[in-house]
Protein backbone atom coordinates (compact mmCIF):
# COMPACT_ATOMS: atom_id res chain seq x y z
CA UNK A 1 0.00 0.00 0.00
CA UNK A 2 0.96 3.82 -0.38
CA UNK A 3 1.28 6.51 1.72
CA UNK A 4 -1.36 7.50 0.14
CA UNK A 5 -3.43 4.45 1.71
CA UNK A 6 -2.69 5.80 4.82
CA UNK A 7 -5.97 7.18 5.81
CA UNK A 8 -7.62 4.08 3.69
CA UNK A 9 -5.70 1.50 6.08
CA UNK A 10 -6.94 3.32 9.49
CA UNK A 11 -10.88 3.65 8.27
CA UNK A 12 -10.93 0.05 7.28
CA UNK A 13 -9.57 -1.54 10.40
CA UNK A 14 -10.99 1.36 12.92
CA UNK A 15 -14.13 -0.48 13.25
CA UNK A 16 -15.70 -2.82 15.81
CA UNK A 17 -14.40 -6.46 16.71
CA UNK A 18 -10.78 -5.57 16.03
CA UNK A 19 -8.09 -4.62 18.82
CA UNK A 20 -5.37 -2.23 17.76
CA UNK A 21 -2.12 -2.02 19.77
CA UNK A 22 0.88 0.18 18.73
CA UNK A 23 4.09 0.76 20.10
CA UNK A 24 6.88 2.48 19.18
CA UNK A 25 9.85 -0.47 18.26
CA UNK A 26 12.51 -1.15 20.51
CA UNK A 27 15.89 -2.68 19.43
CA UNK A 28 14.47 -5.84 21.16
CA UNK A 29 12.24 -5.71 18.97
CA UNK A 30 13.61 -5.13 15.87
CA UNK A 31 17.68 -6.85 14.84
CA UNK A 32 19.61 -3.38 15.99
CA UNK A 33 21.05 -5.07 18.43
CA UNK A 34 21.26 -8.59 17.87
CA UNK A 35 18.65 -10.49 19.97
CA UNK A 36 18.28 -13.59 19.51
CA UNK A 37 14.49 -13.43 20.33
CA UNK A 38 14.01 -10.24 17.58
CA UNK A 39 10.36 -9.80 17.10
CA UNK A 40 7.93 -7.31 18.45
CA UNK A 41 6.58 -7.82 22.00
CA UNK A 42 3.01 -8.83 22.62
CA UNK A 43 1.70 -8.60 26.17
CA UNK A 44 1.04 -12.23 27.26
CA UNK A 45 -2.88 -10.62 28.40
CA UNK A 46 -3.03 -9.12 25.01
CA UNK A 47 -2.31 -12.76 22.90
CA UNK A 48 -5.00 -14.68 25.37
CA UNK A 49 -7.93 -11.80 24.50
CA UNK A 50 -6.74 -12.46 21.10
CA UNK A 51 -6.16 -15.95 20.99
CA UNK A 52 -7.66 -17.73 23.61
CA UNK A 53 -7.04 -21.48 22.48
CA UNK A 54 -3.35 -20.06 23.39
CA UNK A 55 -4.32 -19.89 27.17
CA UNK A 56 -3.88 -23.59 27.92
CA UNK A 57 -1.69 -24.64 31.12
CA UNK A 58 -2.81 -27.74 30.77
CA UNK A 59 -0.13 -27.99 27.64
CA UNK A 60 3.22 -27.54 27.87
CA UNK A 61 4.00 -24.77 25.54
CA UNK A 62 0.87 -24.31 23.68
CA UNK A 63 1.14 -22.48 20.20
CA UNK A 64 -1.48 -21.30 17.18
CA UNK A 65 -0.40 -19.82 14.18
CA UNK A 66 -1.99 -17.04 12.13
CA UNK A 67 -1.65 -14.70 9.40
CA UNK A 68 0.23 -11.60 10.04
CA UNK A 69 0.34 -9.25 6.64
CA UNK A 70 2.20 -5.97 6.92
CA UNK A 71 0.48 -3.91 4.46
CA UNK A 72 2.94 -0.72 4.33
CA UNK A 73 5.23 -3.24 3.11
CA UNK A 74 5.02 -6.54 0.67
CA UNK A 75 5.31 -8.77 3.78
CA UNK A 76 3.01 -11.68 4.53
CA UNK A 77 4.04 -14.40 7.02
CA UNK A 78 1.87 -16.89 9.14
CA UNK A 79 3.56 -16.15 12.26
CA UNK A 80 3.56 -18.67 15.13
CA UNK A 81 2.10 -17.72 19.10
CA UNK A 82 4.06 -19.47 21.66
CA UNK A 83 3.39 -19.84 25.67
CA UNK A 84 6.46 -20.68 27.45
CA UNK A 85 4.57 -22.07 30.51
CA UNK A 86 7.15 -24.52 32.01
CA UNK A 87 6.59 -22.20 35.52
CA UNK A 88 3.59 -24.55 35.67
CA UNK A 89 5.77 -27.52 35.78
CA UNK A 90 8.54 -26.21 38.02
CA UNK A 91 10.45 -24.09 35.60
CA UNK A 92 10.72 -20.67 35.60
CA UNK A 93 9.48 -19.46 32.20
CA UNK A 94 5.72 -17.70 32.06
CA UNK A 95 5.64 -15.36 28.94
CA UNK A 96 4.55 -15.29 25.54
CA UNK A 97 5.91 -14.42 22.70
CA UNK A 98 5.50 -14.59 18.50
CA UNK A 99 8.07 -16.18 16.28
CA UNK A 100 8.69 -16.74 12.47
CA UNK A 101 8.67 -13.67 11.03
CA UNK A 102 11.19 -14.26 8.72
CA UNK A 103 14.56 -13.14 10.21
CA UNK A 104 15.89 -9.82 8.17
CA UNK A 105 13.31 -10.15 5.09
CA UNK A 106 10.74 -8.90 7.64
CA UNK A 107 10.05 -5.17 7.83
CA UNK A 108 9.10 -5.61 11.41
CA UNK A 109 12.69 -7.00 12.52
CA UNK A 110 14.63 -4.56 9.71
CA UNK A 111 17.46 -2.45 12.23
CA UNK A 112 15.88 0.42 9.94
CA UNK A 113 12.49 0.03 11.80
CA UNK A 114 14.04 0.71 15.35
CA UNK A 115 11.65 3.29 16.83
CA UNK A 116 9.12 3.34 14.52
CA UNK A 117 5.39 3.32 14.91
CA UNK A 118 3.81 0.43 14.22
CA UNK A 119 0.17 -0.73 14.54
CA UNK A 120 -1.22 -3.52 14.50
CA UNK A 121 -4.82 -4.80 13.97
CA UNK A 122 -5.74 -8.21 15.71
CA UNK A 123 -9.23 -9.76 14.65
CA UNK A 124 -9.50 -12.30 17.62
CA UNK A 125 -10.62 -15.86 17.46
CA UNK A 126 -14.33 -16.00 17.30
CA UNK A 127 -16.80 -18.47 16.57
CA UNK A 128 -14.02 -21.30 14.85
CA UNK A 129 -12.12 -18.47 12.54
CA UNK A 130 -9.25 -18.20 13.13
CA UNK A 131 -7.32 -15.00 14.08
CA UNK A 132 -5.35 -12.16 11.64
CA UNK A 133 -3.49 -9.46 11.96
CA UNK A 134 -2.98 -6.32 9.99
CA UNK A 135 -0.05 -4.37 10.53
CA UNK A 136 0.94 -0.68 9.43
CA UNK A 137 4.79 0.73 10.34
CA UNK A 138 4.85 4.42 9.86
CA UNK A 139 7.71 5.82 7.77
CA UNK A 140 8.52 8.39 5.56
CA UNK A 141 9.29 11.93 7.20
CA UNK A 142 6.61 11.40 10.25
CA UNK A 143 3.22 12.15 8.41
CA UNK A 144 2.04 8.45 9.00
CA UNK A 145 2.88 8.83 12.21
CA UNK A 146 1.03 11.95 13.08
CA UNK A 147 -2.03 10.51 10.71
CA UNK A 148 -2.19 7.13 13.18
CA UNK A 149 -1.44 9.66 16.87
CA UNK A 150 -4.55 11.53 15.58
CA UNK A 151 -6.49 8.73 15.90
CA UNK A 152 -4.54 6.97 18.75
CA UNK A 153 -3.22 9.70 21.16
CA UNK A 154 0.71 10.18 21.27
CA UNK A 155 2.34 6.96 21.68
CA UNK A 156 5.23 7.14 23.59
CA UNK A 157 8.61 4.52 24.25
CA UNK A 158 7.56 1.44 26.65
CA UNK A 159 3.83 2.64 26.63
CA UNK A 160 2.17 0.91 23.93
CA UNK A 161 -1.44 1.75 23.24
CA UNK A 162 -4.73 -0.38 22.73
CA UNK A 163 -7.71 0.74 21.20
CA UNK A 164 -10.71 -1.32 20.57
CA UNK A 165 -12.45 0.99 18.07
CA UNK A 166 -16.22 1.11 19.19
CA UNK A 167 -15.77 0.00 22.92
CA UNK A 168 -13.40 2.55 24.20
CA UNK A 169 -11.34 5.25 23.49
CA UNK A 170 -7.14 4.42 23.11
CA UNK A 171 -5.43 4.16 26.53
CA UNK A 172 -1.98 3.35 26.88
CA UNK A 173 -0.83 0.37 28.75
CA UNK A 174 2.32 -0.04 30.96
CA UNK A 175 2.66 -3.68 30.83
CA UNK A 176 6.76 -3.80 30.97
CA UNK A 177 6.82 -0.78 33.89
CA UNK A 178 3.79 -0.99 35.80
CA UNK A 179 3.04 1.90 37.44
CA UNK A 180 3.60 1.99 40.80
CA UNK A 181 3.04 5.88 42.17
CA UNK A 182 0.83 6.59 45.05
CA UNK A 183 -0.93 9.61 44.25
CA UNK A 184 -2.82 10.77 40.53
CA UNK A 185 -1.63 14.27 41.24
CA UNK A 186 0.72 15.80 38.28
CA UNK A 187 3.05 18.09 38.38
CA UNK A 188 3.22 21.01 35.71
CA UNK A 189 6.19 19.80 33.55
CA UNK A 190 3.71 16.16 33.77
CA UNK A 191 0.92 17.68 32.01
CA UNK A 192 0.80 17.87 28.12
CA UNK A 193 1.69 21.23 27.13
CA UNK A 194 -1.58 21.14 25.18
CA UNK A 195 -3.75 20.89 28.15
CA UNK A 196 -2.36 24.55 29.74
CA UNK A 197 -3.68 26.53 27.22
CA UNK A 198 -6.70 24.28 25.91
CA UNK A 199 -7.99 22.62 29.20
CA UNK A 200 -8.52 18.81 28.07
CA UNK A 201 -12.13 17.30 27.61
CA UNK A 202 -13.30 14.77 30.29
CA UNK A 203 -12.23 11.64 28.16
CA UNK A 204 -9.14 13.09 27.31
CA UNK A 205 -8.61 12.92 31.44
CA UNK A 206 -10.35 9.50 31.88
CA UNK A 207 -7.38 8.22 29.00
CA UNK A 208 -4.87 9.53 31.62
CA UNK A 209 -6.43 8.08 35.11
CA UNK A 210 -6.03 4.80 33.35
CA UNK A 211 -2.69 5.10 32.43
CA UNK A 212 -1.68 5.97 35.93
CA UNK A 213 -4.63 3.41 37.70
CA UNK A 214 -4.10 0.42 35.29
CA UNK A 215 -6.61 -2.72 35.27
CA UNK A 216 -4.21 -5.89 36.04
CA UNK A 217 -4.94 -7.97 39.34
CA UNK A 218 -8.04 -4.66 40.50
CA UNK A 219 -11.26 -6.08 40.84
CA UNK A 220 -13.80 -4.11 38.57
CA UNK A 221 -15.19 -2.38 41.87
CA UNK A 222 -12.11 -1.34 43.14
CA UNK A 223 -10.97 -0.56 40.02
CA UNK A 224 -14.01 2.30 39.37
CA UNK A 225 -13.22 3.70 42.85
CA UNK A 226 -9.52 4.24 42.81
CA UNK A 227 -10.33 5.82 39.02
CA UNK A 228 -12.56 8.06 40.27
CA UNK A 229 -10.13 9.23 42.97
CA UNK A 230 -7.10 9.43 40.33
CA UNK A 231 -9.56 11.60 38.15
CA UNK A 232 -10.36 14.21 40.49
CA UNK A 233 -6.65 14.11 41.22
CA UNK A 234 -5.49 14.83 37.52
CA UNK A 235 -8.76 17.17 37.05
CA UNK A 236 -7.64 19.48 40.28
CA UNK A 237 -3.73 19.44 39.18
CA UNK A 238 -4.51 20.69 35.47
CA UNK A 239 -6.57 23.02 37.04
CA UNK A 240 -4.31 25.04 39.62
CA UNK A 241 -2.47 24.44 36.49
CA UNK A 242 -4.08 26.31 34.42
CA UNK A 243 -6.18 28.60 36.45
CA UNK A 244 -4.07 29.82 39.17
CA UNK A 245 -1.43 32.12 36.89
CA UNK A 246 -4.84 33.88 36.30
CA UNK A 247 -6.13 34.79 39.56
CA UNK A 248 -2.66 35.46 40.69
CA UNK A 249 -2.36 38.16 37.86
CA UNK A 250 -5.63 39.65 39.41
CA UNK A 251 -8.65 41.23 37.40
CA UNK A 252 -9.68 44.24 36.72
CA UNK A 253 -12.89 44.62 37.57
CA UNK A 254 -16.02 42.01 39.00
CA UNK A 255 -16.98 40.78 35.81
CA UNK A 256 -13.81 39.57 35.24
CA UNK A 257 -13.09 37.99 38.39
CA UNK A 258 -16.90 36.44 38.21
CA UNK A 259 -16.14 35.34 34.18
CA UNK A 260 -13.51 33.39 35.81
CA UNK A 261 -14.76 31.64 38.21
CA UNK A 262 -18.06 30.66 36.19
CA UNK A 263 -15.69 29.26 34.07
CA UNK A 264 -14.08 27.28 36.15
CA UNK A 265 -17.38 25.92 37.50
CA UNK A 266 -18.90 25.15 34.79
CA UNK A 267 -15.49 23.21 33.84
CA UNK A 268 -15.87 21.49 37.28
CA UNK A 269 -19.41 20.97 36.39
CA UNK A 270 -18.69 19.25 33.04
CA UNK A 271 -15.97 17.16 34.15
CA UNK A 272 -18.21 15.27 37.20
CA UNK A 273 -21.38 15.11 34.55
CA UNK A 274 -20.06 12.23 32.00
CA UNK A 275 -17.47 10.96 34.21
CA UNK A 276 -18.87 7.88 35.84
CA UNK A 277 -20.43 7.07 32.53
CA UNK A 278 -16.86 7.06 31.00
CA UNK A 279 -15.51 5.05 33.72
CA UNK A 280 -18.02 2.36 33.19
CA UNK A 281 -17.65 2.38 29.51
CA UNK A 282 -14.14 1.91 29.51
CA UNK A 283 -14.44 -0.89 32.45
CA UNK A 284 -17.00 -3.12 30.35
CA UNK A 285 -14.50 -2.74 27.47
CA UNK A 286 -12.08 -4.00 29.69
CA UNK A 287 -13.97 -6.83 30.88
CA UNK A 288 -14.42 -7.98 27.09
CA UNK A 289 -18.32 -6.15 26.09
CA UNK A 290 -18.46 -4.90 22.57
CA UNK A 291 -20.35 -1.89 22.22
CA UNK A 292 -23.41 -2.02 20.18
CA UNK A 293 -23.02 -5.98 20.54
CA UNK A 294 -23.06 -6.63 24.40
CA UNK A 295 -23.93 -2.93 25.78
CA UNK A 296 -25.24 0.48 23.92
CA UNK A 297 -23.41 3.58 25.83
CA UNK A 298 -26.73 6.60 25.33
CA UNK A 299 -28.72 4.95 22.94
CA UNK A 300 -31.67 6.98 21.59
CA UNK A 301 -34.95 5.37 22.53
CA UNK A 302 -38.43 5.13 22.12
CA UNK A 303 -38.27 8.45 20.59
CA UNK A 304 -36.66 10.06 23.67
CA UNK A 305 -35.58 8.48 26.42
CA UNK A 306 -31.40 8.35 26.58
CA UNK A 307 -30.50 5.94 29.00
CA UNK A 308 -27.02 5.73 30.23
CA UNK A 309 -26.34 2.00 28.92
CA UNK A 310 -28.50 -0.89 27.44
CA UNK A 311 -27.62 -4.73 27.55
CA UNK A 312 -27.41 -6.43 25.33
CA UNK A 313 -28.07 -3.76 22.72
CA UNK A 314 -30.05 -0.91 21.47
CA UNK A 315 -30.67 -3.18 18.45
CA UNK A 316 -32.03 -6.28 21.07
CA UNK A 317 -33.95 -3.33 22.82
CA UNK A 318 -35.73 -2.45 20.07
CA UNK A 319 -36.56 -5.92 18.80
CA UNK A 320 -39.89 -6.73 20.47
CA UNK A 321 -38.98 -10.73 19.64
CA UNK A 322 -36.23 -10.55 22.06
CA UNK A 323 -37.30 -11.35 25.54
CA UNK A 324 -37.67 -8.65 28.10
CA UNK A 325 -36.11 -10.64 30.55
CA UNK A 326 -33.19 -10.44 29.46
CA UNK A 327 -32.47 -6.90 28.62
CA UNK A 328 -31.04 -4.82 31.28
CA UNK A 329 -30.75 -1.07 31.59
CA UNK A 330 -27.40 0.44 33.98
CA UNK A 331 -28.05 4.29 35.07
CA UNK A 332 -24.60 5.87 36.54
CA UNK A 333 -25.04 8.55 38.53
CA UNK A 334 -22.84 9.71 41.41
CA UNK A 335 -25.61 10.55 43.72
CA UNK A 336 -28.54 9.09 43.68
CA UNK A 337 -30.64 10.86 47.02
CA UNK A 338 -32.67 13.23 44.89
CA UNK A 339 -31.81 11.49 41.53
CA UNK A 340 -33.22 8.16 41.25
CA UNK A 341 -36.82 8.83 39.60
CA UNK A 342 -34.94 10.21 36.71
CA UNK A 343 -34.51 7.17 35.34
CA UNK A 344 -38.11 5.56 36.39
CA UNK A 345 -39.37 6.05 32.63
CA UNK A 346 -36.12 5.92 30.86
CA UNK A 347 -36.74 2.10 29.24
CA UNK A 348 -40.28 1.13 29.18
CA UNK A 349 -39.44 -2.65 28.34
CA UNK A 350 -37.64 -2.89 31.52
CA UNK A 351 -39.17 -3.03 35.11
CA UNK A 352 -36.20 -3.23 37.22
CA UNK A 353 -33.89 -0.41 36.48
CA UNK A 354 -30.55 -0.79 37.83
CA UNK A 355 -28.59 2.49 39.48
CA UNK A 356 -25.05 2.73 39.94
CA UNK A 357 -23.97 5.40 43.02
CA UNK A 358 -20.99 6.24 44.25
CA UNK A 359 -23.42 7.68 47.14
CA UNK A 360 -22.12 6.41 50.21
CA UNK A 361 -25.73 5.42 52.11
CA UNK A 362 -29.37 6.15 51.48
CA UNK A 363 -31.58 5.26 54.48
CA UNK A 364 -34.21 2.56 55.38
CA UNK A 365 -37.35 4.73 53.82
CA UNK A 366 -35.14 6.10 50.96
CA UNK A 367 -34.19 2.19 50.01
CA UNK A 368 -38.12 0.86 50.54
CA UNK A 369 -39.08 4.04 48.13
CA UNK A 370 -36.82 3.06 45.30
CA UNK A 371 -37.05 -0.55 45.88
CA UNK A 372 -40.92 -0.50 45.29
CA UNK A 373 -40.43 2.04 42.58
CA UNK A 374 -38.58 -0.95 40.68
CA UNK A 375 -34.99 0.36 41.13
CA UNK A 376 -32.04 -2.05 42.34
CA UNK A 377 -29.20 -0.35 43.85
CA UNK A 378 -25.39 -1.25 42.71
CA UNK A 379 -22.91 0.21 44.77
CA UNK A 380 -19.39 -0.76 44.42
CA UNK A 381 -18.14 -2.96 47.68
CA UNK A 382 -16.05 -0.96 49.45
CA UNK A 383 -18.41 1.72 50.02
CA UNK A 384 -21.37 -1.22 51.34
CA UNK A 385 -20.33 -0.52 54.98
CA UNK A 386 -22.07 2.64 54.82
CA UNK A 387 -25.48 1.76 53.91
CA UNK A 388 -27.47 0.29 56.66
CA UNK A 389 -27.02 -3.55 57.91
CA UNK A 390 -30.24 -4.23 56.77
CA UNK A 391 -29.69 -2.84 53.68
CA UNK A 392 -26.62 -4.31 52.92
CA UNK A 393 -27.61 -7.71 51.48
CA UNK A 394 -29.50 -6.23 49.04
CA UNK A 395 -26.99 -3.93 47.16
CA UNK A 396 -25.44 -5.21 43.73
CA UNK A 397 -21.70 -4.81 43.52
CA UNK A 398 -20.42 -3.66 40.15
CA UNK A 399 -18.74 -6.79 39.71
CA UNK A 400 -22.02 -8.70 40.41
CA UNK A 401 -24.14 -6.61 38.12
CA UNK A 402 -21.33 -7.40 35.34
CA UNK A 403 -21.55 -10.97 36.00
CA UNK A 404 -25.12 -10.96 35.34
CA UNK A 405 -25.23 -9.31 32.26
CA UNK A 406 -22.24 -11.72 31.13
CA UNK A 407 -24.45 -14.98 32.27
CA UNK A 408 -27.15 -13.66 30.07
CA UNK A 409 -24.93 -12.85 27.27
CA UNK A 410 -23.71 -15.98 27.01
CA UNK A 411 -26.98 -17.74 26.88
CA UNK A 412 -28.21 -15.86 24.33
CA UNK A 413 -25.25 -15.82 22.30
Amino acid sequence: MALADVNDWIDEFARPGLIWYAKRLSGNDTLANGSHQAGPYIPKELLFEVLPSLNRSDLENPDVRFELRVDSHPDVRMVRAVWYNNKFRGGTRNEARLTNFGGGQSALLAPDSTGALAVFAFRPEAGGDPAFCRVWICGGDGTEADLMEERLGPVEPKTPVIWRPGITAPQAEIFEQPVSRSSCWLDEDEIPPAWLTSFPTGMQIIEKTILLSPSRGINVDDRLVRRRKCEFEIFRSIEQAVWMPKITDGFRNIDGFLGLANTILQSRKSRAGKSLEYHVSAILGEEGFIADEHFSHNPVIEMTKRPDFLFPSVQKYNDSGFPSEKLRMLAAKTTCKDRWRQILNEADRIPVKHLLTLQEGVSQGQFNEMTDAGIRLVVPAGLHGSYPETVQPHLMTLGQFIGDVQNIWNCSS
